[in-house]
């Protein structure tokens, strides 16, 4: 393809939300970290090194019979808030702008445990009761 010589009307879209296929023997609750597991399938937040954040899942999705890509589940990027992990993983106001990493499916922490931990999402707010990631 060649550089332009005129205006092109491109195709744009909002690109936050988005359907996937869900991974084999999987459950996934709505409200919890969704991730792309090395295969490329939805799963939840876990401790790995091989996950990538996608965003939120939006309503609960049950793979647990199927297998990969048996069905698919919503996901929404954004801004939200998760539980923060605790004594020296332990996310502070100062930490904002930085990466965060997953504990589990609801929960970030501010190390990658030894790496242990994928990267959950940008921290954007520290509250008493949870931390803001947006991914």
């Amino acid at each position: 393809m060649s550089a332009l010589t005129a205006d092109r009307n491109t195709p744009s879209r909002d690109n936050v939300d988005f359907s996937l296929p869900v991974a084999a023997s999987t459950k996934l609750w709505a409200g919890s970290i969704a991730c792309l597991n090395a295969s490329g399938f939805l799963t939840k937040g876990a401790v790995s090194t091989t996950l990538k954040t996608v965003g939120v899942v939006q309503e609960t999705v049950d793979n647990t019979l199927g297998g990969n890509g048996a069905v698919a589940g919503k996901v929404r990027r954004g801004c939200w808030k998760f539980g923060n992990s605790s004594a020296g993983d332990l996310i502070a106001a100062a930490d904002w702008g930085a990466q965060c990493f997953i504990v589990d499916d609801q929960t970030v922490a501010k190390t990658n445990g030894g790496s242990t931990r994928s990267v959950a999402g940008i921290i954007r707010h520290v509250e008493a009761d949870g931390v803001w990631v947006e991914f």
